[in-house]
């Protein structure tokens, strides 16, 4: 089998979104006081990138990546397509080293890495299907009967209904789900009162037998954040979730030394080696890198090896089938993240619309198909009329 070509397409919503009103998430635009309302659409993900990778044997693996897809396409089309025509997809991790090595120079983290990424779930694809297997029996197999998930949103809104939708994610059957902070540095003491209404609500809705997360999204300084954790100690959080911008790594590590409220972080982490440095500074207590950022199954696999031996489990960044098959194949991955289908507003949900064969939470478990090669997913080349495409 070898590589006969690498398509790309992105895909850009051209239908209605929601509209983010002010203090919707904290981030780390908050702190350059620009208008409240603009500083969250930086992080909204409002196109999606699609890679296919063809073999000469009539196969399609389906990749996909949702940061900076015009970029990212660049680099794929320009940088690594060259060298993966040709190739054995089943030489994957000489691949991956080729595609690393090749843009060491400008790439290792960001887009780069992206774009490394997106290639890799697709190859990965492509030989569960040429293998007739699912992608996690691949990566060793099942490690439990279903994967229990938590529902993701909450961002911040009028507490009425904040509680509302907490509500509906218990009576849904979630164990576990996470809210958004809506304030930061910028805003003060204030705002460190309206933060904790949001996680007060939260937990008296729901009670204490639900788990009850909270991300800061990057938004917070380690001052900030050391000032929050013992307001928030009393809430019994299962954690906090990105306190300061990834790069603080001794800032992460400081406020895990605390014990008070579990940190996690790591979506905005990158490779093995970026991993590492987090796990020796003992940075985290979940680590929560993104496969389709961090390096594709390759990488991802790798590093869910290499936390599971500092004992720090890795629950990660988004759901998507490429994250569920490494959580269904590793021990270390207690559940993972899941977001509720609803209409294009961040653009986390776009998969939805673009993906065909996504699980469905019920009773908060998605469960993986062993009939269904590679990762099980088709692309809707029907929805993907509600989209500008890019080729």
């Amino acid at each position: 089998m070898k590589i006969r070509e690498v398509r790309t397409r992105v895909a850009q919503w051209s239908g209605e979104t929601r509209p983010l009103p002010a203090h919707f998430c904290t981030n780390p635009m908050d702190l350059l006081s620009l208008p409240q309302s603009s500083t969250m659409s930086t992080f909204t993900f409002h196109s999606w990138l699609v890679v296919e990778v063809m073999s000469d044997d009539g196969l399609v693996g389906i990749g996909n990546a949702a940061l900076s897809p015009l970029a990212t396409k660049q680099v794929i089309d320009h940088h690594l397509k060259p060298l993966l025509l040709g190739a054995d997809p089943w030489d994957i991790e000489f691949l991956w080293q080729h595609m690393y090595r090749k843009t060491m120079a400008f790439g290792r983290k960001g887009i780069g890495m992206t774009a490394i990424s997106a290639v890799d779930i697709a190859l990965w694809d492509l030989l569960g299907k040429s293998a007739k297997q699912p992608v996690f029996r691949l990566l060793g197999g099942r490690t439990k009967p279903r994967i229990p998930v938590y529902a993701s949103r909450l961002y911040s809104c009028p507490l009425e209904q904040l509680a509302f939708e907490a509500k509906r994610y218990k009576t849904e059957g979630y164990k576990a789900m996470k809210l958004r902070f809506g304030w930061g540095p910028v805003d003060g003491a204030a705002g460190m009162q309206r933060n904790l209404d949001l996680v007060r609500t939260v937990r008296a809705t729901v009670g204490d037998e639900i788990d009850v997360m909270a991300d800061a999204y990057m938004g917070w300084t380690l001052d900030y954040a050391k000032r929050m954790l013992p307001l928030l100690e009393p809430f019994n959080l299962r954690w906090l979730e990105e306190p300061v911008i990834p790069d603080d790594i001794r800032g992460y590590a400081e406020l895990k030394s605390y014990g008070r409220v579990p940190i996690a972080g790591g979506e905005h982490e990158f490779t093995s080696y970026g991993v590492r440095d987090m796990l020796e500074a003992r940075a985290v207590d979940i680590l929560q890198v993104d496969t389709n950022r961090v390096g594709g199954i390759s990488q991802a696999r790798k590093i869910s090896a290499m936390a599971e031996a500092f004992s720090v489990p890795v629950i990660p960044h988004a759901g998507q089938m490429h994250n569920y098959h490494v959580v269904m194949a590793s021990f270390n991955s207690p559940m993972a993240e899941y977001f509720p289908p609803v209409d294009v507003e961040v653009g986390n949900e776009l998969f939805w619309y673009i993906f065909d064969g996504e699980p469905r939470a019920k009773d908060g478990f998605i469960d993986l198909d062993d009939q269904l090669p590679g990762f099980g997913l088709t692309i809707n080349e029907e929805r993907l009329k509600q989209f500008q495409i890019i080729e």
